[in-house]
């Protein structure tokens, strides 16, 4: 008996050093969440910017807000491929645009980001029968020339594959390249047949109904997306030292833009 009772408090000892699992994850509680393959991690507050104050991406943004409010009312919505230029917004706009549509109807929708290799099928399972809309966001997809395997899944899941995403989700990539998968200019020079070639590489990117392209800030652009966020801010601007800023920094684009506002708010004593 005495070794019974030792056994039975060496279990109840183990049981106590096991971790309790946790609990399932509330897909309608959250505005956003962080899926790391094999759970989800919610996000209390979605961070973005308000729309208003977005400039230089007028089309663009136009398109993205009208198809994640389609998305978020239930309504035939595309899956979204943001390509072209880093640092023009493609990210934030998404953001954007999910946050300014659970504004408009709370609940409606939520923002899921996820790894392209982070367990895509089990998040789809997971959103499938679920009472509300979710927008998949994948960011700075791109493949390897030799990945075909990767980017043969994503096509598989956008359309046409038996894992395909189910009907209240939809995706959404950002990618510098239209492509995605990582092209050469050898493929022209393929023997047999070079179109075949360049066509199967854009296969992937004609799988989403929505592409659209974000390109080079011009210096009006420029100009433009500072002044938008130094008006929301109340920030005072010099044009002459803006275009001297971006001059250090190499190049215009969108974060170029954000990173001078940032600097006129620490030289005026102001959080952002």
């Amino acid at each position: 008996m005495a070794v019974e009772r030792l056994l039975e408090r060496i279990a109840d000892a183990l049981d106590r050093m096991v971790p309790s699992p946790p609990p399932p994850i509330d897909w309608c509680a959250h505005p956003a969440y962080v899926w790391d393959g094999a759970k989800a991690r919610p996000v209390a507050v979605l961070e973005a910017p308000s729309l208003d104050v977005m400039r230089g991406i007028d089309k663009q943004k136009a398109a993205v807000v009208e198809n994640v409010r389609r998305l978020a009312q239930g309504h035939a919505a595309h899956d979204m491929l943001l390509w072209g230029s880093r640092g023009m917004g493609k990210s934030a706009l998404l953001r954007a645009a999910v946050r300014a549509a659970q504004e408009a109807a709370p609940g409606s929708v939520a923002l899921v980001q996820a790894a392209p290799d982070a367990g895509l099928t089990h998040l789809f399972a997971e959103l499938r029968g679920v009472a509300r809309q979710f927008l998949v966001f994948i960011d700075d997809l791109g493949f390897d020339s030799g990945d075909t395997d990767g980017s043969r899944k994503l096509r598989s899941w956008l359309e046409g594959g038996v894992e395909a995403r189910p009907a209240n989700v939809r995706l959404a990539v950002t990618s510098n390249r239209r492509a995605i998968v990582e092209r050469h200019a050898a493929e022209q020079d393929d023997p047999i047949n070079p179109r075949d070639v360049v066509d199967d590489k854009l296969a992937l990117a004609d799988r989403f109904g929505l592409s659209l392209g974000f390109h080079a800030c011009s210096q009006d652009d420029y100009l433009a997306i500072i002044a938008g966020y130094a008006a929301h801010l109340d920030l005072a601007w010099n044009e002459g030292d803006a275009l001297e800023w971006c001059k250090r920094r190499g190049g215009r684009s969108g974060r170029v833009a954000w990173q001078y506002v940032n600097e006129l708010a620490g030289r005026a004593g102001r959080a952002v």
